[in-house]
């Protein structure tokens, strides 16, 4: 009987240490799979992984589409101030086009563009703006940093989407490239709003002063 229950007992430890060798095994499989989609690509078999393709090729259209649109503005700014603080932005969002053709690159991805029509609309205001103010006038300048501004504030929505997303999915290097283009809209506008504040603003004013004396 006593060597029953001693085989009994070493047959116990081995179904034990089995159950827990196949239990490591399969945490370690696990966090084998994590650390691979951190360090590159996402499997994209995900409905999340797939909205954020989606919304990478959206950004990447609008940033495209803004390389085209910010040299007018440029040319239809008054002060040497805002024409500088455009041109500052036309090379930076060159380099914007570069990062999120580098994050598609990272998923494997080919890049491609699809239509944002959030940005069209928001180029197209501007466009409105600079057709309905008065060239030379500091109130076209106002036009000009508020249509900027609403530009600004819509890739700041994006790309902080994009930032969380990244990391949701373990995307860090992107996540990193991503917030490197977050950041550097945050500062175009707080630089728009400095530039206006400073002088532009009060001058338009003066504008609409001198208007109402003349009439």
């Amino acid at each position: 009987m006593a060597n029953t229950k001693t085989a009994g007992t070493k047959s116990g430890k081995a179904t034990s240490a089995s159950s827990t060798s196949r239990s490591g095994s399969a945490t370690a499989e696990k966090s084998k799979s994590k650390s691979t989609s951190g360090s590159g690509q996402a499997s994209g078999n995900t409905q999340l992984e797939k909205y954020f393709h989606d919304a990478l090729k959206d950004i990447y259209w609008a940033e495209k589409h803004l390389t085209k649109a910010l040299p007018k503005m440029q040319k239809a700014a008054t002060t040497d101030e805002l024409k500088s603080a455009i041109e500052e932005h036309i090379v930076q969002t060159q380099e914007h086009v570069s990062r999120v053709e580098q994050i598609f690159e990272l998923m494997g991805k080919k890049a491609q563009a699809k239509k944002c029509e959030a940005m069209e609309g928001l180029v197209k205001e501007g466009e409105s703006i600079v057709e309905e103010t008065e060239d030379g006038s500091m109130t076209r300048d106002v036009g000009i940093i508020m249509a900027a501004q609403k530009v600004e504030h819509y890739e700041i929505a994006t790309y902080g989407g994009l930032v969380q997303l990244a990391k949701t999915m373990g995307l860090d290097e992107a996540a990193g490239i991503l917030n490197q283009t977050l950041e550097e809209e945050k500062q175009t506008d707080a630089g728009l709003t400095e530039i206006a504040e400073n002088n532009i603003n009060w001058e338009a004013e003066q504008e609409d002063s001198e208007e109402s004396e003349k009439k």
